[in-house]
């Protein structure tokens, strides 16, 4: 008989096809995981990797099961090395943390009943802390495809070994986006479901109230059949709780940003033809598009790392911090330890307040809606993360760290290639209890048709109903009719400065010099060429000169694009109160920058600069 040779990457139907015509065994399979991970050792996916004394005994437990009560008979998983697997160490990618559990994570359990294999343990971020894959003193783990890139972390082994065939899915876990940023870096879907719907009892926590277990496959499927398996109340999880079954359902409508996302890093350009591709799928999908402010996820997304739920990370683990110096990743214990004495016991309530008002908006935006962002907007080499990791780690979560503090549910998917062996993959959101919805827009974008519409209503009502709520289409709308808006700029992009062309090749029109509220900073960046950031301040602060420009909607996606870290695009407070969008600078800047704020804006500081060097 011809020996079945196993396909790159495992899916679960394949694996029960071969199972139901017993061409493969369980045992083959594993054999096959086993010398893959071998001869991949060298991208350093597990911290306890495949091997056949350890797994033995799951497969002669599986001998013991009927596969048709059990929905995941014979199908090898990975586990990320933050769950307990009784019986084998746990380390959160730290050694002197590690300990060996009697019992599974509940989640385990339950995968086991259901006849699944667990293969091994996966590296991940130490302590699930960053999104980029190289926090871990048991290697940088490599991208699937081009292994100079970051694979994505925090869940970074969970994914690679899905993408790599060593796995027919995987399991991680996410509080800020670890388990949809590997999945996006490494062609994969990622499914991230409400917190709560999956018990999180055996999981080392990050940020306990934010926590969730998420599935890791390289079909749609195959997440729901994991996610058929894993979801339930438990009833000794303190997190856990009840909510229906998703069903998937085509929402009302579609929601995408008004103002084109801002892409980072060496790809930047790559990654947005990649999105203008997939906003052009997402428009051939007979489901009405809706262009809306986004600011509400930026707004929520600010408060995981620069707001006091960073401290929850720091209670989690400043016993083992304090108790063993130099045990922990310098990244990983700078992060953490910026919760222990920066925020006080209001300042937590009045972030709990505000983070209040943020999901009601999100909320009432999420009404039978669902919203579609990148699920990273770029990304980089190992190298260049090591040399710059807190910017190149915050840029990741610039799309992703919103979600569980705003109670909401996502399916990372892949969209396409941004370049060859250059993954972009798009993240769909809605709230917790309407998780029916990104699976039905999924499932669309997948090719099924026959997905329901929200309410079982016709497809002419709910284009009807939808059309009275919204501006269909209305990026199109906009650049047929001329639609504009105003951008505030401080530096270069100022008359009579190297970089006005650029606005004037945009369709730009200056309209006023005018001042920002008095809460600002101005600094001289350590760039070449020299250039201002201008920085918001919680307190005090001084009134900086700008100006108003007048831009068509069309080409402020592309404008944006150009725009080089630290700078980016957020709302300037005018002097008048109002706000605009503008350049901002991003805060770690200011730690190689002069203070240049005296001066009152850049065109005065640069005319006393030149008269001083003249």
């Amino acid at each position: 008989m011809t020996k079945t040779i196993l396909p790159e990457q495992l899916t679960i139907s394949w694996l029960q096809e071969q199972y139901k015509n017993g061409t493969i065994t369980p045992e083959e399979v594993v054999t096959e995981i086993i010398r893959r991970s071998e001869a991949d050792a060298d991208m350093n996916i597990w911290i306890t990797p495949p091997s056949a004394e350890w797994i033995r005994p799951y497969l002669e437990w599986l001998r013991t099961l009927d596969p048709s009560d059990c929905p995941l008979w014979g199908i090898p998983f990975a586990i990320k090395d933050n769950i307990d697997l009784a019986g084998v160490p746990t380390t959160a990618a730290c050694s002197d943390f590690a300990y060996t559990p009697d019992d599974h994570a509940a989640v385990i359990e339950r995968l086991l009943a259901a006849g699944a294999i667990p293969v091994g343990k996966t590296n991940l971020d130490q302590f699930a802390t960053g999104l980029v894959g190289t926090r871990s003193p048991y290697g940088e783990t490599h991208n699937s495809l081009r292994p100079e890139l970051i694979s994505g972390g925090s869940s970074s082994g969970s994914a690679v070994a899905v993408a790599r065939g060593q796995a027919a899915f995987s399991l991680g876990t996410d509080t800020a986006g670890s388990g949809r940023v590997p999945a996006a870096l490494n062609g994969l879907v990622g499914y991230k479901p409400s917190l709560g719907a999956w018990p999180v009892k055996g999981v080392v926590p990050a940020c306990e109230s934010l926590d969730c277990v998420t599935v890791f496959a390289a079909e749609l499927d195959d997440v729901y059949a994991v996610d058929a398996v894993a979801r339930g109340y438990h009833a000794e999880d303190a997190w856990s709780r009840r909510l229906s079954d998703p069903e998937p359902v085509v929402p009302l409508k579609l929601l995408l940003p008004v103002e084109t996302p801002s892409f980072y890093g060496p790809f930047a350009a790559e990654y947005e033809g990649a999105w203008a591709q997939a906003v052009q799928q997402l428009k051939m999908i007979d489901i009405p598009v809706e262009y809306v402010d986004t600011a509400v996820f930026a707004a929520a997304a600010a408060l995981l790392y620069e707001g006091p739920w960073v401290a929850e990370r720091w209670s989690g683990l400043h016993g083992f911090i304090e108790a063993n110096p130099g045990s922990t990743h310098p990244v990983t214990e700078q992060i953490v330890r910026s919760g222990a004495e920066r925020y006080s016991a209001s300042s937590l309530f009045g972030a709990m307040h505000k983070l209040q008002r943020y999901k009601r908006e999100a909320q009432e935006l999420l009404r039978d809606a669902v919203v579609i962002l990148p699920t990273a907007g770029g990304t980089w080499t190992r190298e260049q993360v090591r040399e710059n990791p807190l910017a190149t780690n915050r840029d990741m979560g610039r799309y992703t760290n919103h979600c569980n503090l705003l109670d909401l549910c996502a399916i990372a998917i892949p969209a396409g290639l941004a370049d060859e062996g250059l993954p972009f993959g798009i993240t769909l959101f809605s709230v917790a209890e309407q998780e029916g919805l990104v699976r039905g827009v999924a499932e669309r974008l997948a090719g099924k048709q026959e997905v329901p519409r929200t309410n079982g209503e016709t497809k002419a009502k709910a284009v009807e109903t939808a059309s009275i709520h919204s501006r269909t289409d209305c990026a199109d709308t906009a650049a047929a009719a001329g639609a504009t808006m105003r951008v505030a700029v401080a530096g270069l992009h100022m008359r009579g400065f190297p970089l006005e062309p650029q606005m004037l090749a945009c369709g730009a029109h200056f309209i006023e010099e005018t001042y920002t509220a008095a809460r600002y900073k101005l600094l001289e960046l350590a760039t070449t060429p020299i250039k201002p950031g201008l920085i918001k301040l919680p307190d005090g602060g001084a009134s900086i000169a700008v100006e108003i420009w007048e831009m068509p909607v069309a080409a402020f996606g592309g404008f944006t694009a150009a725009i080089p870290a630290p700078l980016g695009i957020g709302k300037i407070e005018l002097a008048d109160g109002t706000e605009v969008t503008g350049f901002i600078c991003e805060g770690y800047a200011e730690q190689t920058a002069a203070d240049i704020t005296a001066w009152g804006g850049w065109r005065a500081y640069m005319n006393e600069r030149s008269s001083v060097t003249s």
